[in-house]
């Protein structure tokens, strides 16, 4: 194989995948490897590099398979699927694996707006207790007293702090964080160009000119550099004609010659990549658009106080203590989005917060007339602060700032 596999990588696969398919007395192995990290590094493919050097057998479940609108289907999955693999290492008498990708995406809560439904419930008990009883797993209905071989479960994830918290502890899940260095990152790039004839000078020089980029983005930058020879293709015959030329046609597929692979190009391609990802990141249409609605929802509340009533009310401004103003300015300053959120004291002890409506603040004077607003709206009720990290996706700070008749 071409490609390269990071060595810490293939160590902690292999340890983990042979110590499980072996008896050690008095010692208890955890029969989950979480391989978790930042999007885009590689780990479902470095995973597969791991499966093809051992001769490993895989059965692959994908996240997006545990949701589903009957209640218990991807559980029963889950152990139907292990049951096969398990099948396979008696039948072929080899080691065989069961991998899930994106276990955080199908099983995890990030956020209020994130739906904890009964599957959810079921898919995280169901992997519990096959951590649990490995050779005792069970299909609803029946019951089979052979006892099973034991299959090694990989799961891939970014954050797995979003999973429910007993199925990730040491004894059931085995955790390893995967971040190249920068010497895995010139060993696999290099292996993405390899056909490319880029020397190992110029992949080092490609690697360190975008040091911030993920895996994926050197793949992709790869495929970009084909975009010119397409776009000929496509203008030398027509847009009309690319489907009858590219689908079932008789003369074959179209046939492309090697495209400038020089390190100039592909850095300056690099670069115009980058200046999209940025786009993306700084645009934040979706907090215009909502700023709009809310100027236009205060509006309407103006025009409402404003008209003649037999008897007016005036609500007095909630002031927001400086304590309070401070942290909505720490959290801003690191660069840190605000979301506000409201429970009753009945739900409170539940921990089910609800959403004021705001998410992802990151103006000052928007997260303060917010706060205001809340608070006055939910005086007699619980009110928290909640500071987000847009990149990791994940939240870093949690503050009650008012209470049931207390202060605010």
């Amino acid at each position: 194989m071409s490609y390269y596999i990071a060595p810490s990588f293939l160590d902690k696969l292999a340890v983990h995948i042979t110590k499980n398919f072996l008896n050690i007395p008095g010692i208890r192995v955890p029969l989950i490897l979480g391989i978790h990290g930042r999007k885009g590094e590689g780990k479902t493919f470095q995973c597969e590099l791991v499966f093809e050097k051992m001769g490993i057998e895989v059965t692959l479940i994908s996240g997006g398979e545990l949701e589903s609108p009957d209640a218990g289907d991807p559980a029963r999955l889950i152990r139907l699927r292990y049951r096969e693999t398990a099948e396979l290492i008696k039948v072929r008498g080899k080691m065989c694996v069961l991998m899930i990708n994106d276990l955080d995406a199908g099983a995890g809560r990030f956020d209020e707006g994130t739906q904890y439904t009964v599957n959810t419930q079921l898919v995280n008990a169901t992997l519990m207790n096959i951590a649990d009883n490995p050779t005792d797993v069970q299909l609803p209905g029946s019951y089979d007293s052979n006892p099973l071989c034991r299959v090694p479960i990989i799961v891939t994830g970014n954050d797995f702090s979003t999973l429910y918290a007993p199925l990730i502890r040491d004894g059931r899940m085995d955790k390893f964080y995967w971040e190249p260095n920068r010497d895995d990152k010139i060993g696999i790039v290099g292996g993405i160009f390899a056909p490319d004839g880029l020397s190992d000078r110029e992949i080092t020089q490609l690697v360190d000119t975008f040091p911030h980029q993920s895996i994926d983005f050197f793949s992709a930058l790869r495929s970009r550099i084909y975009d010119e020879q397409i776009r000929s293709f496509i203008h030398q015959i027509g847009f009309e004609n690319v489907s009858l030329r590219v689908v079932n046609s008789l003369e074959g597929p179209p046939a492309f010659k090697k495209p400038d692979f020089t390190l100039s190009h592909l850095i300056e391609s690099g670069k115009f990549m980058v200046s999209e990802q940025k786009r993306v990141e700084t645009s934040h249409l979706v907090d215009e658009y909502n700023r709009l609605n809310r100027g236009k929802a205060s509006q309407a509340s103006l025009a409402v106080v404003e008209s003649p009533v037999s008897k007016p009310t005036v609500n007095q401004p909630t002031h927001l203590s400086l304590e309070t103003q401070e942290q909505v300015h720490q959290i801003l300053s690191q660069g840190c989005k605000i979301s506000i959120e409201h429970v009753d004291e009945r739900r409170f002890r539940t921990g089910s917060w609800q959403s004021c409506g705001s998410f992802n603040i990151d103006a000052h004077s928007d997260a303060i007339s917010t706060l205001e607003s809340c608070l006055s709206e939910y005086s007699g009720e619980y009110v928290r602060l909640v500071g987000i990290d847009p990149q990791a996706k994940r939240r870093v700070v949690e503050t009650i700032i008012q209470r049931p008749n207390g202060p605010k």
